[in-house]
């Protein structure tokens, strides 16, 4: 297809600024480049970066990470946030060594398929680890592409058909230029075209972006939740694991009880929470850990595991 006119003055910008993270050099493998995309999920790069090198040093390849235990892998996620992140990437590691042999496979669906792994991750796996010429739409490219495109300050709260096709329709050609041209949008959401504060005077297309020429309109879409911490479900889930992560073995329920004083029903609710996400083991003796390799025991009577909280 004819060359787009934003390709030439974003990865030229790119070749100039692009910032050396450690998962983006040629010797990182494909199982590198899947741990990244997990940790970078809702979270900065600041914090992901010494968080992935530790991870690779002790677990470099599936078959080490699948050997041990899914607690150590939430112990080792320490304050990423999100921590079930932490157990799906063990399970994806489990399912990369029983049904692919150890190797992070190549195909879209069978990526889509290993746990914990959705639409997103799977493309950006697909192109930044394989070289295959597929979109990849992160929070950052959808943002680019509706205003220097579409002329609005921010995408549509989910991923639609139409902006499928037309990342689709952007990218270029040749696989390996693709790929390029795809973390090079990433990297001008991230540094240039933010959601609060672009600096349009930085952006290498300001000339040609459609919501710039418009007299940059504000958003007018749906309103956007933003995610609260202080005093929340979330903060207290928080409070317990860090307990846990820091205990080098089972922790008494008085420990954690002392861990978040503000509330006891939330405390127990967050408690709760921990426990049926798999985050948790509560043990025949009353104490709770980080879940080991064997199958999680029932919940003592009063724990009502079902309950699920929101996540961190």
């Amino acid at each position: 297809m004819p060359e787009h006119p934003l390709h030439a003055p974003v990865l030229s910008w790119f070749g100039r600024t692009a910032r050396d993270l450690p998962w983006r050099r040629p010797d990182v493998g494909a199982w590198g480049v899947l741990v990244s995309e997990v940790m970078l999920q809702q979270t900065p790069v600041v914090r992901v970066e010494p968080a992935w090198r530790a991870w690779l040093a002790r677990w470099p390849d599936p078959r080490a990470l699948a050997a041990d235990s899914p607690g150590e892998a939430v112990r080792a996620w320490g304050r990423l946030g999100y921590p079930r992140r932490a157990l799906r990437l063990h399970a994806a590691a489990q399912a990369i060594v029983q049904r692919h042999g150890g190797a992070v496979p190549s195909d879209l669906a069978e990526l889509r398929a290993l746990p914990g792994v959705g639409d997103y991750t799977a493309a950006a796996v697909a192109v930044f680890a394989f070289c295959q010429r597929r979109a990849v739409l992160d929070t950052n490219v959808r943002r680019v592409h509706a205003r220097a495109l579409g002329g609005t300050a921010l995408a549509a709260p989910a991923v639609t058909a139409a902006e499928v096709r037309r990342a689709e329709g952007l990218l270029p050609d040749d696989p390996g230029v693709a790929a390029t041209w795809s973390v090079a949008v990433m990297e001008l959401g991230a540094l240039v075209c933010t959601a609060r504060t672009p600096r349009c005077g930085d952006c290498p297309v300001a000339g040609q972006c459609a919501w710039r020429l418009a007299g940059a309109p504000p958003y007018d879409g749906p309103r956007r939740r933003s995610q609260a911490w202080h005093g929340t479900d979330r903060q207290a889930r928080g409070r317990l694991l860090a307990v846990l992560r820091e205990s080098p073995g089972p922790v008494p329920p008085e420990v954690l009880r002392q861990a978040w004083t503000d509330d006891h029903v939330q405390r127990e609710r967050a408690l709760d929470g921990l426990v049926a996400d798999g985050l948790v083991d509560p043990l025949a003796d009353g104490r709770y850990a980080l879940p080991s390799r064997r199958s999680r025991p029932s919940p003592p009577a009063g724990r009502r595991a079902a309950r699920s909280s929101p996540p961190r």
